[in-house]
């Protein structure tokens, strides 16, 4: 095992499937020469060059388009958004185009795309760089979705997602950039559909994913002090939606909560509470509770961005109150 950071993670992913795979590419705006945002992509246009770590113009309509194309002729593009709130500038190419070519073209082209870069609320980037999109491409048929949330996870995933043949947009924390863990020194792979259990618990089901799955394992340690036993699941893919894993656990907790950094108004806790009472409600003792951010533009002041996203008391205090 080797203790790396999740930028590094995320690094040694893109790496070894360029070295493997000739057709794998990346591009974006300032992933070659700066070596991307974050540092994900620094010094691979040393080992690859210019065309295969392709630096490109502000223009995300562009260059999402352009790496559409190239997958439909047999590349494996990677599109490093610089900020994922900048992708609503390409959303037409990827909901209409990357999402439906496999369909409209009657199967005559696959998309080998992945999409991924830093989201989330972080330190004050205020309400244009702090958006969590995952629910806005969500509802896109043809796409997959994943939120990687530990380096292990974040290296998994982007291998399968690079060697999948449909595209796949990665979400990443821009908190969790510098989190240091263990990763397997041998090659390994991640499912791009399965939820992962953080904690078996019996008396409570708690769902988070992405930085959120942080605060959760805060509100957990307070819990258990307390004489509380919460089961806790990372969600990972969000679409689709493991809800064999999150069946699963109703079925020995009989109660949910869902903790997400999203917007409560059409967010993921959305999808999972239709999806848990249209197949699971009898399963359940109680109310869900969805914990999510308020429905508002996220704040630049550091006090007001922190009050818009859910605190690790608010999590003890609503599995406390659902087990009163």
């Amino acid at each position: 095992m080797n203790k790396i950071f999740l930028f590094d993670a995320l690094r040694e992913a893109t790496d070894e499937e360029m070295q493997r795979d000739k057709s794998v590419f990346v591009l974006g705006e300032d992933v070659g020469h700066y070596g991307g945002s974050y540092k994900v992509t620094k010094d691979l246009h040393v080992k690859y060059g210019d065309i295969r770590v392709l630096d490109t113009p502000i223009a995300e309509n562009s260059f999402m388009g352009m790496a559409i194309g190239t997958a439909m002729t047999g590349l494996r593009p990677i599109v490093e958004g610089m900020n994922m709130s900048f992708l609503l500038l390409a959303f037409n190419q990827i909901s209409n185009n990357a999402g439906m070519l496999p369909y409209t073209s009657g199967g005559n082209f696959s998309i080998p795309l992945v999409i991924r870069g830093p989201g989330g609320v972080g330190k004050q980037l205020g309400a244009e760089h702090s958006q969590r999109l995952e629910a806005y491409f969500q509802a896109i048929p043809g796409l997959k979705i994943v939120a990687c949330s530990t380096p292990h996870n974040a290296k998994g995933l982007l291998k399968s997602a690079i060697r999948d043949n449909n595209p796949v947009i990665m979400f990443e924390h821009v908190l969790l950039y510098n989190l240091k863990n263990d990763v397997p020194s041998e090659e390994y792979f991640l499912p791009l559909d399965k939820a992962e259990l953080v904690r078996s618990g019996n008396e409570i089901t708690i769902i988070t994913y992405s930085r959120m799955r942080y605060h959760v394992i805060q509100a957990v340690d307070i819990l258990l002090k307390d004489g509380y036993d919460p089961e806790v699941i990372d969600l990972i893919s969000l679409k689709p939606i493991d809800i064999e894993s999150i069946a699963k656990s109703i079925k020995k907790t009989h109660k949910l909560i869902i903790v997400e950094e999203c917007m409560k108004t059409g967010g993921i806790a959305a999808e999972i509470i239709a999806q848990v009472n249209d197949q699971y409600f009898d399963f359940l003792d109680s109310n869900i509770i969805r914990l999510s951010s308020q429905d508002i533009p996220t704040p630049y002041n550091g006090n007001l961005e922190k009050a818009t996203v859910v605190q690790p008391q608010q999590i003890v205090e609503a599995v406390k109150s659902m087990l009163s």
